[in-house]
């Protein structure tokens, strides 16, 4: 599991942005958002390193833990 903290993840819309991109890299990741931590947690056969770019180039800033 890839787990990263998006501090500048603020609201709803914010994690369904989130959501979308990681999917779009991989369909089959399962992907748990807690807003009120501004965690991400990924499950997926991408590496942390990809998750963490398809993150940014939502317009993120994620900080893998």
């Amino acid at each position: 599991m890839h787990i990263f903290t998006v501090d500048d993840m603020t609201c709803g819309h914010c994690a369904g942005v989130i959501n979308k991109a990681i999917n779009a890299l991989d369909a089959a990741a399962r992907t748990e958002i807690d807003l009120a931590s501004k965690t991400v947690k990924v499950e997926s056969k991408a590496s942390r390193q990809e998750i963490g770019n398809a993150i940014a180039d939502a317009g993120y800033t994620p900080i893998a833990q």
